[in-house]
């Protein structure tokens, strides 16, 4: 293997403080105006300390986490057995598929908020005026990312030999999807996943014209009153998308194969 020049590792630690510099130093900013007190008061955690205290702040916080946990969770449940029988039975609605899951893509988030306004009158008159309900929005929403991250995934196999090979041994649909081919694609729909979440607990315009209280719209409403715990808040997000996305990365290096197919 070719060692680096020292100008390229000059020029790469270079660029990475700077890029460094860039990310954290609005972060920071964040975190020291979240912390510091009005007036004569010392820097103190009392607008992080708000984020669980205060009662309409913490509900619409769980109703975040939950709509992002029910989101993924559907939006597996819809996708991947979906995207699977068509790469095995039908491929040639491949296309089809693909035009569908990406349409959310090219249509504004406040068209498709109109489209559905009175969709979700029959929603909330069925299922109650609960924020879970933009679950089925949001799995919407999120189908054009889930897509391209399964679809890489399922690329990356032969999914055709091993729904053969575990046919031809006698195993069901149910088995061939669950325990041959879904083992198989998981850092595709863990990636999926995590960008979901990431969409979920940022957004916006759906719940604020469908009048739900979630945790931005929570956030947005605080910050006319209390800039320091929205800011707080909105750092914690940040900070959740984060790590969820340094997972993803350590996990997805633990399972990527070297060029011998062996596991890292």
């Amino acid at each position: 293997m070719t060692t680096p020049s020292l100008g390229f590792r000059i020029f790469r630690g270079v660029m990475l403080t700077v890029f460094a510099v860039y990310f954290l130093l609005p972060l920071l900013s964040m975190l020291d105006f979240s912390t510091r007190g009005h007036g004569d008061e010392g820097r103190n955690w009392g607008a992080w300390r708000a984020l669980v205290e205060n009662k309409d702040l913490r509900e619409a916080i769980i109703a975040s986490l939950l709509l992002a946990l029910f989101t993924v969770l559907l939006m597996i449940v819809l996708l991947v057995p979906t995207m699977i029988w068509v790469r095995l039975k039908v491929p040639g609605m491949s296309r089809v598929i693909e035009f569908l899951c990406l349409l959310p893509l090219t249509i504004p988030a406040l068209v498709i908020v109109v489209g559905i306004a009175n969709v979700y009158a029959w929603v909330t008159y069925l299922f109650g005026d609960s924020p879970l309900t933009l679950t089925f929005a949001y799995a919407v929403l999120v189908l054009p990312y889930a897509y391209r991250s399964i679809d890489a995934g399922l690329a990356a196999i032969d999914v055709t030999t091993l729904a053969e090979a575990a046919r031809s041994l006698g195993a069901g649909w149910l088995t061939v999807i669950v325990r041959i081919v879904l083992p198989n694609i998981v850092s595709g729909v863990l990636s999926a996943a995590f960008i979901s979440v990431a969409l979920v607990l940022g957004e916006y315009t759906f719940a604020s014209l469908l009048h739900f209280d979630t945790m931005p719209v929570a956030l947005t409403a605080i910050s006319k009153s209390d800039a320091a715990t929205a800011v707080a808040g909105s750092l914690a997000s940040i900070i959740v998308v984060s790590i969820l996305l340094l997972g993803l990365s350590f996990l997805s290096g633990n399972r990527a194969p070297d060029v011998e197919g062996v596991k890292e």
